[in-house]
């Protein structure tokens, strides 16, 4: 039976207070940076799990809406937008240069992270507020999007990522959280969700259609209430299938 190696990814640092369980069982993290939720102490405490645990550090900024918790499309200047960017990573920057951790990727957050999906302007803005970055951090972009397809013709480094915990429509954009279904709870659901994704390379949408999903990194979200059982859940069944976290 083949093997799959893959990389789980996970937002910490965003108030929920879970990163020390949640953290061994990942391989990846994003860390808020201040624009939806994260602060200096935030940040500092999960770089040293993450150092501790050896997890490669994502920078997860977003539209700077606190209120929100960034999940809203903001309307806001584009220089404002790209000077907020630049400063909630150079804030998490600053604490991998003290604790000599090195940047791995840069994910961006919520309705910032699905607007850049499919707003080219956008897109073009948020690739030029982090061009500093490109020679030596990953971009986590979804498939078949605006950004990926920029982000590639700049000469980023671009690697795919799906959600093992988000449930699909058929354009491949992530069912709206306004919608009960939105998030995928049950560890088993998640299981057989990601599982399919890894091996077959499809997705099932909501609507119960199969589609093309092929990815390099998968995300359960750290804010979802369980998402250290869902983790566990995952730590003991997907070896069982011949999925490994790398580590």
């Amino acid at each position: 039976m083949e093997k799959f190696n893959i990389d789980i990814n996970c937002d910490v640092g965003e108030g929920i207070g879970n990163e020390e369980a949640i953290l061994p069982l990942i391989s990846s993290c994003n860390i808020a940076c201040g624009g939806h939720a994260g602060d200096k102490e935030s940040m500092t405490r999960t770089v040293i799990l993450a150092k501790e645990h050896k997890v490669l550090v994502g920078a997860h900024p977003s539209y700077p809406d606190t209120e929100n918790f960034g999940r809203s499309t903001m309307a806001i200047d584009s220089d404002r937008l790209s000077l907020s960017i630049q400063n909630q990573i150079k804030g998490l920057q600053s604490i991998l240069d003290h604790e000599q951790v090195t940047l791995h990727h840069i994910k961006a957050h919520g309705a910032l992270y699905n607007d850049l999906a499919k707003d080219k302007s956008l897109a073009e803005n948020y690739l030029s507020a982090i061009k500093a970055y490109k020679p030596s951090v990953h971009l986590y972009v979804p498939p078949n999007s605006v950004i990926a397809k920029l982000a590639r013709d700049r000469g980023f480094s671009v690697k795919f990522e799906a959600f093992a915990d988000r449930n699909y429509n058929e354009d491949l954009s992530l069912v709206s959280r306004k919608l009960p279904n939105a998030v995928i709870n049950e560890p088993k659901a998640v299981l057989n969700h990601l599982a399919r994704m890894v091996k077959q390379g499809m997705v099932v949408t909501l609507n119960g259609v199969e589609c093309a999903m092929n990815a390099d990194t998968y995300c359960l979200h750290g804010d979802t209430p369980n998402a250290f059982q869902i983790l566990m859940y995952l730590s003991n069944e997907l070896p069982k299938q011949q999925i490994y976290i790398k580590k």
